[in-house]
């Protein structure tokens, strides 16, 4: 396997991994889904913590998704 194609697929993987987080905290943000989970665990009192947790994670997979998109552009 050459080096371009090492490189190459690290850069799909890393592209993989953004979008998969993005979309994972989005939903998590936009959407009740954390929530009712929590809460039917009996885990409410951490809802209060989640706008601390949830935005920053959700800027940090848009970061690595488009680093990732910039990886690839430059290496085409």
């Amino acid at each position: 396997m050459s080096e371009r194609e090492t490189r190459s697929r690290k850069n799909d993987r890393l592209l993989k991994y953004g979008l998969i987080g993005t979309v994972v905290v989005a939903l998590c943000c936009f959407t009740p889904i954390l929530v009712i989970l929590l809460a039917a665990v009996g885990l409410s009192a951490l809802l209060g913590w989640l706008d601390i947790v949830l935005l920053p994670a959700l800027a940090v997979f848009i970061g690595i998704t488009l680093y990732a998109l910039w990886r690839r552009q430059r290496t085409s």
